[in-house]
């Protein structure tokens, strides 16, 4: 049962450069033993001790079981998109459930990634939120997402050939911000050079939240360059309360003063993310007034249709209202796109595949879809 055991294991992506070597000393190896497991995990994209024949062979296994456990165990996997989205259920040692999308794109392949199992942030709209926090996913649980996919690309199992991972999104499951330790080190590891780390440009990291204040200063004082994601969702307080429940506490002004902050600090234009839902935050005068708090900020607007289930009271907005919507913004010159939708066919929103996995408790709001980050 989920939550058996406080931590999952110590995993070498957890470990800085210098953490793993003493750890490698730690277990009676060299401590350039560290090293060379690093290399094949973020190098060779392996944690199979069968492929690393520059160990020693009396010590290889017990050094890779040690410090490359098998954090998460694909339970389903599912394609779509001529073989461009897989999407994974991935269930870790407690059995909890995560899960990650990877979708590939003529000039990018996109991971998105869950940062929690589960959400406690209680969004109405969105199947992860109502289904509540079971725990934080260690930095390595994150960490393992993205190496999944870079193994699968690499070795030619998605669709358009051998390929790398360009970009992560934090916007699976869980709100990033909520687990700030971990995602920090998570971000460490994606971005440090190979093979300390998987290489990823901190540029072509986005880390989305629902706007907790206090930790987007935090993350602005970080010296990351990584893109701000704010799931903002409404422009006024009263309809933000209702779809955003921590609106309550941090207000649309005050996570806005610190996305703009953000931006200054990281000369990277923020990503407003707002979903479109019908009859409820679609409305044209909503769309000026969201480009009333946008105007000459670096700032850029993703619309995102909703993807909802049968039984919710919650629906996509008309095309006719997402032009509209679409049309208001830009003629405030508001930069703004309606988000590729991706994986409908494959329970493409995160929490679906995880809601599935549980008893059934009656319908269930679908939420968004992963959203793909816009070129730059």
């Amino acid at each position: 049962m989920p939550g058996t055991r406080s931590r999952p294991p110590r995993h070498l992506a957890d470990l800085d450069p210098a953490a793993r070597r003493a750890a490698a000393a730690e277990l009676g190896g060299e401590p350039f033993r560290g090293d060379q497991l690093a290399r094949h995990y973020f190098a060779r994209l392996t944690d199979d001790p069968g492929e690393m024949t520059d160990l020693p062979a009396a010590t290889r296994a017990g050094l890779a079981s040690a410090l490359l456990p098998r954090l998460l165990t694909a339970e389903r996997e599912q394609s779509c998109d001529q073989g461009m989205t897989h999407k994974t259920l991935w269930r870790a040692f407690d059995g909890a459930y995560v899960e990650s999308v990877l979708m590939r794109y003529p000039a990018r392949v996109t991971i998105c990634v869950s940062s929690q199992a589960g959400c406690g942030m209680a969004c109405p709209f969105c199947a992860t939120g109502q289904a509540g926090l079971t725990r934080n996913l260690s930095a390595a649980e994150i960490v393992a997402q993205v190496v999944a996919g870079a193994r699968a690309l690499a070795r030619g199992e998605v669709a358009g050939g051998p390929g790398r991972v360009s970009n992560v999104v934090f916007m699976g499951m869980g709100e990033p911000l909520a687990n700030y330790a971990q995602v920090m080190i998570a971000l460490r590891r994606l971005t440090d050079p190979v093979p300390s780390g998987l290489g990823i440009s901190q540029r072509s990291v986005t880390v989305s939240t629902v706007g907790l204040v206090p930790a987007i200063r935090r993350l602005s004082a970080e010296g990351l360059s990584v893109t701000l994601a704010v799931s903002l969702h409404a422009p006024d307080d009263e309809l933000r309360d209702e779809l955003v429940p921590v609106n309550k506490r941090w207000k649309v002004a005050e996570v806005l003063g610190a996305a703009w902050d953000h931006a200054g600090a990281t000369g990277r234009r923020v990503s407003i993310e707002y979903a479109l839902i019908r009859d409820v935050n679609d409305q044209r005068w909503r769309a000026g007034a969201l480009a009333g708090l946008l105007s000459g900020k670096l700032a850029h607007v993703n619309l995102i249709p909703l993807n909802p289930t049968p039984g919710s009271r919650w629906t996509a907005s008309t095309p006719g209202a997402t032009r509209e919507f679409v049309a208001a913004l830009e003629a405030r010159q508001i930069p703004v796109t309606v988000r590729d939708t991706r994986g409908r066919q494959i329970d493409g929103a995160c929490g679906q595949l995880a809601a599935s996995a549980r008893p059934s408790e009656g319908p269930r709001v679908l939420p968004l879809m992963p959203p793909v980050p816009s070129a730059e």
